[in-house]
């Protein structure tokens, strides 16, 4: 595993940092949502690279050496909610063009390993993350998941769906239980836990520009001032 961990842009790790997601089809608008991201007191950027047409490593270089901000780069697969069209390969090609630029590169467990350790050798530091939008898998799994996450990288991130509010509390104990571990318990239901994880000790949370861009989002403002109370 890399053990670079030169942190860019003045970015430090600590409790309740506010991520806001950036998803958008062309470089342009990318770097425009970035700046109003900023504005809106971002601590992080999550540069969703799936979400960009006629993608190729030139063009995420591009953007993402134009965003003066700390960055998380990812190139969400469809079956963990992604929009990426291509080949596994071009997929991975475009997450190690980020790597001189972003301070995480987000990639999913269940990534091939050989493309995870190319991923790992190259980049800052890693998210390695699990998405089910179906259901909370039971206690025992997720911090089995969490743990194999944190094994392969720097931070584990899972975000799953609740079916009822016990669901929810899976995820906040979760987080009391695992070290450097982002969880999320996704839509209406579990929205509040995007606030309450960060006081569990989640590292990041999730927060939206213009729109969820994953279920249960709640806008950039409204996260960081609910947060500034309790932890700043």
């Amino acid at each position: 595993m890399n053990k670079r961990k030169v942190v860019v842009r003045g970015f430090q790790r600590k409790q309740g940092q506010v991520c806001a997601s950036i998803l958008q089809e062309n470089g342009e608008d990318v770097i425009k949502s970035a700046a109003t991201a900023i504005k809106c007191g971002a601590d992080l950027l999550e540069i969703r690279l799936d979400a960009l047409t006629h993608l190729d490593p030139e063009l995420v270089r591009n953007i993402l050496k134009q965003i003066p901000h700390p960055l998380i780069a990812t190139n969400r697969m469809k079956e963990e909610g992604g929009f990426f069209q291509g080949s596994e390969t071009e997929r991975i090609d475009a997450l190690l063009a980020a790597t001189e630029w972003a301070d995480y590169v987000d990639v999913e467990l269940q990534t091939r390993d050989k493309y995870k350790s190319e991923i790992r050798e190259t980049a800052r530091s890693t998210i390695i993350s699990y998405h089910n939008f179906q259901e909370t898998p039971p206690q025992d799994e997720l911090i089995r998941i969490a743990r194999k996450a944190t094994a392969e990288g720097d931070l584990a991130k899972l975000a799953v769906m609740p079916r009822n509010m016990q669901d929810t509390l899976l995820v906040l104990e979760l987080i009391s239980r695992c070290r450097n571990t982002i969880a999320i318990s996704m839509g209406k239901l579990g929205s509040y836990t995007r606030i309450a994880a960060p006081l569990f000790g989640s590292p990041i949370t999730y927060a939206s520009l213009d729109g969820e861009v994953a279920p249960g989002q709640l806008d950039i403002k409204t996260t960081r001032d609910i947060l500034d109370v309790f932890i700043n």
